[in-house]
């Protein structure tokens, strides 16, 4: 067994080399989808405008990948918390990856999102008891139903985000590094490594994603981080309750855009599996004329509004149920400003 204080000495020091791994290796990928036409060309349904690489999401993909059995074999991440990192993330990402690279019908691709979820919770043994204003309510075998439409719901949405320059970067990375902040000052301090590694591997790409963006991350990247997020969470969960708020918390914007987009679009009978750009992101990205505005506001929201309220959860100054209806009206709000799940006008 390898010493952890020296596990963990030299894994703070790993990080800024996985930052570089995932910078070159989207520099990578980038020539490699040049040179392959993996590009994606704009289309009525697109924000952007110039025909762009896709995949530099495979970057963030590999750089976990490859530095997450080290956790495990240093103790810095339990073995059953990295198999269902790695097993659901892996297969996630060369679903769509395949996808990138062709067409997976819907429902397929949905099959395979569900056997993904279904090897991540048979490795944490489902969904742990939630806190809700004081009451531990445990769903028994329900809650891994619910467990199991959650992290897939998670996947989708985050493919569903990842629509503009930058946004699915910031997001990730503030969402983890907030959670890092809030397991430091709780005590959790366990809790710290997996999502700091992928803060790192994401902040690779996103030097190339981040508006004007040169690679886009296509759907293994974006899905890949959906699962691996939502795992977080619950692993988060089954340490202490209130955990589970916190994430929910740290990804509201994407969390409440996407399913209030979704809900508004089901009520008028839209076939949801469909393109579109009526999120609230997209209508605001459009409204302002370009995705730097937007990204970075979505980066001043989670880092200015979310987190401080996640902290105030995290070390039970505030319910979790309640932190996350504060957190969320202003959001809702937002998204009906914007027109979220709104058809688009056509002039």
């Amino acid at each position: 067994m390898i010493n952890a204080h020296f596990s963990t000495e030299y894994y703070w020091l790993a990080f800024p080399a996985v930052i570089l791994l995932s910078l070159g290796l989207t520099g990578a990928l980038r020539i490699y989808a040049l040179k392959n036409s993996l590009i994606d060309v704009p289309n009525v349904r697109s924000s952007h405008s110039i025909p762009t690489p896709r995949g530099g999401g495979v970057a963030i993909v590999v750089c976990f990948l490859l530095v997450m059995p080290l956790l495990a074999t240093t103790g810095l991440v339990t073995w059953s918390n990295a198999m269902a990192l790695i097993g659901a993330g892996a297969w996630v990402a060369v679903i769509g990856f395949l996808d990138d690279h062709g067409h997976i019908a819907a429902r397929w691709r949905l099959l395979a999102h569900f056997a993904g979820a279904i090897w991540a919770l048979f490795w944490l043994g489902g969904l742990a008891p939630i806190d809700a204003f004081g009451l531990t309510i445990d769903l028994g075998w329900l809650g891994h139903v619910v467990a199991a439409f959650y992290l897939v719901w998670m996947l989708n949405l985050y493919n569903f985000m990842d629509g503009i320059d930058g946004i699915a970067g910031v997001e990730a990375v503030t969402a983890c590094i907030g959670a890092c902040l809030i397991y430091w000052v709780t005590g959790f301090d366990a809790l710290v490594w997996a999502p700091l590694l992928l803060a790192a591997a994401v902040l690779g790409f996103l030097c190339w994603n981040f508006p004007p963006a040169r690679i886009f991350m296509g759907d293994a990247g974006s899905g890949f981080l959906g699962i691996i997020l939502g795992i977080f969470s619950l692993q988060a969960s089954a340490s202490a309750p209130q955990l589970l708020w916190v994430w929910l918390i740290l990804l509201g914007v994407f969390i409440v855009d996407a399913t209030f987009t979704l809900l508004r679009r089901l009520m008028r009978g839209d076939k949801v599996y469909e393109a579109h750009r009526s999120h609230a992101y997209q209508f605001a990205s459009r409204s302002v004329g370009r995705h730097l505005p937007v990204t970075v506001g979505v980066l001043m929201i989670n880092l200015f509004w979310l987190l401080p309220i996640a902290l105030c959860v995290g070390v039970g100054v505030l319910n979790g149920l309640l932190g996350l209806l504060i957190a969320y009206v202003p959001l809702v709000l937002l998204a009906v400003r914007y027109h979220a799940g709104e058809l688009e006008k056509v002039n």
